[in-house]
């Protein structure tokens, strides 16, 4: 057997694969255009999570978001956007639910997004992986 995996020709044509990054993509596509829209919001956020300085950081998380989703959707770089995504879920989530310093069913809930967006940061590590692997030259034989 071969180390390819034996798919269907439709599910291996290219536009599978943009789709399946744009789910990915899409939570931060989504909150990247939603903190765009209403700033104001975006740092009430902040504030609300002890970032500090709160307007700056507002910014930099829409750049962050929207800039990189753009970067794994159009190839550009895609290992670099998707290691950023990964770095910044595990620190967003890590502010954002501290389910360690919680107890009871807000504890679990926490703890049970925590671990979700861990996963999250793992197939966006995976995307980087490809990415790398896919660009290395082939060994001479």
């Amino acid at each position: 057997m071969s180390g390819a995996l034996a798919l269907p020709a439709f599910l291996r044509a290219p536009w599978v694969r943009w789709v399946c990054l744009l789910l990915l993509c899409s939570a931060y596509l989504q909150g990247g255009i939603d903190k765009l829209a209403d700033f104001n919001s975006a740092i009430a956020e902040m504030e609300h999570f002890g970032v500090s300085p709160a307007a700056p950081m507002a910014a930099v998380v829409i750049i962050g978001e929207l800039g990189c989703s753009l970067m794994i959707l159009t190839g550009f770089y895609r290992w670099l956007g998707a290691a950023y995504l990964a770095v910044f879920t595990v620190m967003a989530s890590a502010v954002a639910g501290p389910f360690w310093q919680m107890t009871g069913a807000a504890r679990m809930s926490a703890e049970n997004g925590f671990f979700e967006h861990l996963g999250l940061a793992g197939a966006f590590l995976l995307v980087a992986w490809l990415d790398l692997a896919e660009r290395r030259p082939a060994r001479p034989k």
